[in-house]
């Protein structure tokens, strides 16, 4: 495993350096004066701050100890443990197969979720998927990231997670950009199957399923798909990691886009017009 964070851990980790040195210049402390307080050397300070060192739960307690700031603590160390899990290497998880990248821990996170908020730009979410089109998806990862060619297993185990969408008390509201209409996984006929499974999916009472069309004015653009869970944990994924956010704060931020993404999208008979669309363009 590559001991170097990802772009995506090193942007958190670099962020709670701020954020410490801001508790500093707050208390009116320069880094020598910080450090002769915490009975360190300077120069550790000075890489905590840019992100270079990660600190520890006995470091961030003392540091806001000596910067009157003991009231932060507790939000700190939540931060800490973001920075600490800020991904989980997919190569790591699948080595035992891409049945383990789509289990484990998410597992739990589907079963005790009430409120799932869903933003995907360019693929169908798994919740949705047909078999045939998981399948053509989880084939180009397997062989992507070289890992152990299960792709039977993985299918079933995003089929299986599906069942949350007929259980009593979840709602699921989802956005989508035109776009995850139009990109293919696997044939034409794949792509109708799916398209036609989305329609059906649209019908649940439990679904609120909105469309951004590609030709719209809109409030923002976000750069990457990610899931609400209730209000605990906001998930998002690159090609080689699964970030996950658990500050209050930052759930929040992406609660305000995901609002802004509804407000910017079709429902009803307009979004499927565009399935529809989608649909007769296949053919």
């Amino acid at each position: 495993m590559n001991t170097n964070p990802s772009s995506s851990a090193k942007q958190a980790q670099e962020a709670l350096g701020v954020r410490l040195r801001e508790l500093r210049k707050g208390a009116g402390l320069t880094g020598r004066a910080l450090a002769d307080g915490l009975g360190w050397h300077f120069t550790r300070v000075s890489k905590i701050e840019h992100g270079v060192q990660p600190p520890s739960d006995t470091d961030i307690r003392a540091w806001c100890r000596v910067c009157d700031s003991e009231d932060q603590v507790s939000d700190l160390l939540a931060t800490l443990r973001t920075v600490e899990s800020a991904y989980l290497e997919f190569r790591r998880q699948a080595r035992a197969g891409m049945k383990g990248v789509l289990g484990g821990h998410t597992v739990a996170f589907y079963e005790r979720t009430k409120l799932f908020r869903i933003y995907e730009h360019n693929v169908i979410p798994g919740l949705f998927q047909t078999a045939d089109y998981s399948a053509a998806m989880l084939a180009f990862w397997i062989s992507f990231l070289e890992t152990p060619n299960d792709l039977d297993a993985a299918v079933t185990a995003r089929i299986e997670r599906q069942k949350v969408l007929y259980q009593r008390g979840r709602r699921f509201a989802v956005v989508l950009e035109e776009q995850a209409l139009r990109t293919w996984f696997g044939t034409a006929e794949t792509q109708a199957g799916q398209l036609d499974r989305l329609l059906a999916v649209m019908s649940l009472p439990t679904v609120s399923l909105g469309i951004i069309p590609m030709m719209a004015e809109r409030s923002l653009v976000p750069s990457t798909g990610f899931w609400i869970f209730d209000d605990s944990l906001a998930a998002l994924e690159t090609p080689t990691a699964s970030l996950q956010v658990t500050r209050s704060q930052e759930i929040e931020l992406y609660s305000r886009m995901f609002d802004r993404l509804v407000a910017s999208a079709a429902h009803g008979k307009a979004a499927r017009a565009l399935v529809a669309k989608a649909i007769s363009e296949l053919a």
